[in-house]
């Protein structure tokens, strides 16, 4: 019986964690959770005895394009596949806390029939043809919750898929689970009163990030080969950063964003930043093939949003070489010591690779950035969330609660004025990708952050990632290295901060002990002009090779 003085928002999290723990099944719990000492729980899937052999093998060795080849020949089966993902995120999640909802027997239901439809000697379904996808809880999958961790929205299961969702099933896709956001969508540290805190797998002391959180430490656990996330401001690329995972935000036109759960009012992102969906994953073939996939299905028909653009008419830059800048600051915020030599280091891989290097300083514009996306991202005032946390009691998470609260939305003459200033800029950036004597530049790389993955709560600015939104640039997260103690060393100039951004982002280095920052991921960020996405999986694709020849790469230790 509920306690009386329980809020209504108390009561609909219990009953909501209750029904999620009766999704797993009792097989596959762990025995114990973990000692309040342990850092690092990327060893327990591989040492708990409930994954076998051959499940390790799936779940670690392959990517999800191998994956796709071994069940078209035959050499797996889709259920022994499914059933390896499902035990692994089941895994994942008591560690993490990583996941919302859980459609495990649904999941190998669908990988059964996958595996009649090939045994009947049927073509596979699509270039996803059996491959489980996890998907950020903000999607809609028919008869289940997309509460977004919101009291309010919970126990109202979705009557209707998402088009990614549908596009996904038609390519052949398995989906076993959605998961974990932060509460609002705006923060980088996922935690919601209904769901509780993910937490990354790797330092359990620092932030799995937002707001595709738990897809982060799902990839991170290798509980997913191929995750779906979401991206305003950084939400995919800060937690693929956070997990050492792959990760991409296209331009807003090219994945279907239809469908989803926000928890704003319909339309009002196109008054101000439209979001994008986009993968997480372990490689940049991966990357590709989840574009691949997609185009296939021609989300252009279901949603009036998508541009109409098959795969293989986009821009490659196949047959000839890269020509790639190194963007090292934003003007905002300067970044922390390891962070500048990340950039070298990426820097002199590419170029030992045959990668031409353009250094670039385009600080006077992208320092306009993010003051301008922040702006606009307030249009509305955040009333329609308020309006659904107040209709349960629900109050703001602590870390919001003293950032966020309602506001007057904007004025059309306001929205105006930002939106002009938007277009003005996105004017000026167009000149970026020529260099001086008017050769092409394909591609940049920049920081993700300009500090490693912050302790939990502790993320600072975004306007690494947030600008890239601003100007619709597609932008993807390639993992590099593991933090190592030679990384502690470097100091920042003691000079007068650029800004409050940058006097917070100081404190990370200077006020926090460096070792927390041992064993977490280090990444780069790439970017690529509007609408180039192929270019960008081409770019992230080298950049990953020229990285992976010291075999010192996040992937190399799970």
């Amino acid at each position: 019986m509920a306690n009386n003085t329980e809020q209504k928002w108390q009561i609909i999290a219990k009953k909501k964690k209750d029904e999620q723990y009766s999704r797993l099944p009792t097989e596959w719990l762990l025995n114990s959770s973990p000692s309040p000492d342990v850092r690092t729980y990327i060893d327990i899937p591989r040492k708990s005895g409930i994954l076998s052999q051959e499940e390790l093998r799936i779940t670690e060795e392959f990517d999800a394009t191998a994956l796709a080849e071994a069940i078209r020949r035959k050499e797996l089966k889709c259920v022994d596949v499914t059933k390896a993902f499902c035990k692994r995120a089941a895994i994942a999640h008591q560690l993490t806390n990583c996941l919302t909802e859980i459609l495990f027997d649904e999941a190998l239901s669908r990988a059964k029939e996958l595996d009649a439809h090939l045994a009947a000697g049927k073509s596979p379904l699509g270039p996803l043809h059996g491959v489980p996808v996890s998907l950020k809880d903000t999607f809609k999958i028919k008869g289940y919750d997309a509460s977004i961790g919101i009291a309010a929205l919970a126990f109202n299961p979705a009557t209707e898929n998402s088009v990614l969702v549908d596009a996904l099933l038609k390519a052949g896709a398995v989906l076993y689970c959605k998961t974990n956001v932060p509460q609002t969508l705006m923060a980088l540290d996922s935690h919601n009163n209904t769901f509780g805190r993910t937490l990354n797998p790797f330092n359990t002391l620092v932030t799995a990030g937002g707001s595709s959180g738990g897809e982060g430490a799902l990839l991170g656990m290798r509980g997913s080969v191929l995750g779906v996330g979401t991206d305003v401001g950084g939400s995919i690329r800060i937690p693929a950063m956070c997990n050492g995972t792959l990760g991409l935000k296209p331009s807003w036109q090219r994945i279907s964003y239809a469908g989803q759960e926000g928890g704003t009012l319909p339309a009002i992102a196109k008054l101000g930043i439209p979001a994008s969906a986009g993968p997480l994953a372990h490689s940049a073939r991966d990357i590709e093939l989840f574009f691949k996939a997609l185009a296939e299905q021609k989300s252009w028909e279901q949603d009036p949003d998508v541009l109409p653009s098959p795969w293989n008419t986009l821009s490659s830059t196949s047959g000839r070489k890269l020509r790639i800048g190194v963007v090292r600051r934003d003007g905002v915020i300067e970044p922390h010591p390891p962070i500048a030599r990340l950039l070298d280091e990426v820097a002199s891989k590419m170029r030992h690779a045959g990668i031409e290097v353009v250094e670039m300083d385009i600080t006077p514009i992208f320092s306009q950035c993010q003051s301008l996306a922040n702006s606009l991202f307030g249009i509305e005032g955040g009333n329609a969330m308020f309006d659904l946390l107040e209709s349960a009691n629900e109050p703001l998470s602590p870390w919001l609660s003293t950032r966020l609260r309602r506001k007057e939305p904007l004025s059309l003459e306001k929205v105006r004025q930002l939106h002009a200033k938007k277009t003005e800029l996105q004017t000026k950036f167009l000149k970026i990708w020529k260099d001086a004597t008017g050769q092409e530049i394909d591609a940049l790389i920049t920081p993700v952050a300009p500090h490693p993955v912050p302790p939990i709560d502790r993320w600072n600015g975004v306007s690494y990632t947030s600008s890239f939104v601003l100007l619709d640039y597609p932008a993807g997260t390639v993992p590099v290295r593991f933090f190592e103690r030679a990384d502690m060393q470097g100091e920042l100039p003691n000079t007068k901060p650029l800004g409050s951004w940058d006097k917070a982002n100081r404190e990370l280095w200077n006020n926090v002990d460096r070792e927390t920052y041992l064993g977490t991921p280090l990444c780069v960020q790439v970017v690529a002009p509007k609408l180039e996405e192929r270019k960008l999986c081409e770019a992230m694709a080298a950049i990953e090779t020229a990285i992976k020849g010291t075999g010192k790469g996040p992937a190399s230790k799970l």
